[in-house]
């Protein structure tokens, strides 16, 4: 039966033509500010390896933001005499706002950009940009941390890395391995989509097209460089710094709210292997079973840590209160997206509504659970309190699978809710 999908979401990913086209497959963007002493070195440099081992055609933009040295003019005379290098001028400063300006007008398939240091070694571009040619990824990065990465850089450098990493995975739950490496690549059919929902201009601008991507399901790959620092880097790491922690508040903020399209970056129904009846793989209730005793096992230490956090400060009855709370909202939502596969904004909002529902009643069941273990007991230990809580929450926790499956997340005919519809 043929899918009729929802307007706006992205077509299924597939694999490149290999020749016969007109336009270059690879589009790789340089951005650059006042770079005179590097740009041309750099861009020979990367049209010689190109042009020796990458078996597609390429273009390389130089896109100059509004720079005052001498840089526009080595821009513009690279661009007359190498045929696939060409020049963009901005007028405003940003990496991100020459990055959304190139890919935007871009005709090649494959997006890509890379520091005009050339830190990163080329080896690694290939493998970047495969995947999204073969259909597999939606975006590639390069990473520093991932396993195989061999770099060399300053103990300064490398703090401020690890630690912006550490602090995006527990603000945003982030789970890619490098934000900040100039290293990275896009299908242009996502880009379309995508880069609208990007407000940053400027070194954020990666972080923020990644968090997106990442919560929309899109699938990042991630490619292990070798990498070294430029001593000459003229990059304010304390603003950067300052600028991507505002970054952080803001998108964090809005996707607690639920005020980004992300249906929009779906793919059509059935695209998701998961979306799919196969053999021998567990459905229906099984499948539910599975995922809410994994997403169960994680909520309630999640909950059991931040009871016991909280503890340090306050009773037991509003340590258990706010434990529970912020832990209920969290299960709600890994619920919604993984055991019982909602996907997009679509009534998220009554889902959490109705997920606070059943939180009272978990809330009921433990602080009553306490409140008649300090009747019998007077005042008893930290100890017996964890006891009586983890058998409160396993009752609590059957109960809430109940409550969700028939009531929050009720089985659907219809799937034009998740991605596309079926006729």
């Amino acid at each position: 039966m043929p899918t009729k999908c929802l307007v706006g979401v992205l077509p299924a990913r597939e694999h490149l033509p290999v020749g016969g086209a007109d336009r270059p497959v690879l589009d790789v963007v340089i951005p650059v500010y006042n770079e005179e002493k590097d740009l041309e070195p750099c861009v020979l440099r990367l049209h010689e390896h190109l042009a020796r081992t990458f078996p597609y055609g390429f273009r390389i933009t130089v896109a100059d933001n509004a720079s005052t040295d001498l840089t526009p003019d080595i821009a513009v005379r690279l661009a007359r005499t190498v045929p696939e290098v060409r020049s963009v001028r901005l007028d405003r400063k940003g990496r991100g706002r020459a990055l959304r300006t190139v890919w935007s007008r871009s005709d090649a398939p494959v997006l890509a950009y890379m520091d005009v240091d050339l830190s990163t070694d080329l080896n690694a571009l290939l493998p970047l940009v495969a995947p999204l040619i073969s259909g597999h990824s939606d975006l590639a990065i390069g990473s520093r941390l991932a396993g195989g990465s061999r770099v060399v850089r300053g103990p300064k450098r490398e703090l401020v890395s690890r630690t912006y990493n550490l602090i995006l995975r527990g603000s945003l739950a982030a789970r890619f391995s490098d934000a900040q490496c100039g290293f990275k690549a896009i299908r242009r059919e996502v880009a379309e989509r995508l880069l609208p929902m990007v407000e940053d201009t400027g070194w954020f601008f990666d972080t923020e097209m990644l968090v997106l991507a990442e919560r929309a399901g899109l699938r990042i790959h991630e490619v292990p460089v070798d990498w070294v620092d430029d001593p000459d880097s003229t990059v304010d790491i304390v603003r950067t710094a300052t600028d991507d922690l505002k970054g952080v508040w803001r998108v964090g903020r809005a996707l607690a709210k639920g005020t980004l399209p992300l249906d929009r970056l779906s793919r059509p129904f059935g695209d998701d292997p998961r979306d799919r009846l196969i053999s021998g793989v567990p459905g229906g209730l099984a499948r539910q079973l599975v995922g809410f005793c994994a997403v169960g096992a994680l909520s309630t230490l999640f909950y059991l840590a931040l009871y016991a956090l909280f503890r340090l400060g306050v009773g037991s009855q509003t340590a258990n209160a706010a434990a529970l709370l912020l832990s209920a909202v969290a299960n709600t939502a890994a619920n919604r997206r993984l055991t019982f596969g909602v996907r997009g904004r679509d009534r998220a909002v009554r889902h959490q509504a109705q997920g606070l529902a059943v939180f009272g009643v978990g809330l009921a069941l433990t602080s009553g659970s306490l409140a008649a273990l300090e009747a019998a007991t007077g005042n008893p230990s930290q100890a017996a309190e964890m006891a009586v809580l983890i058998a409160a929450n396993l009752a609590a926790t059957a109960l809430r699978f109940l409550l969700f499956r028939a009531w929050v997340f009720p089985a659907r005919r219809d799937h034009s809710y998740v991605q596309g519809e079926t006729r």
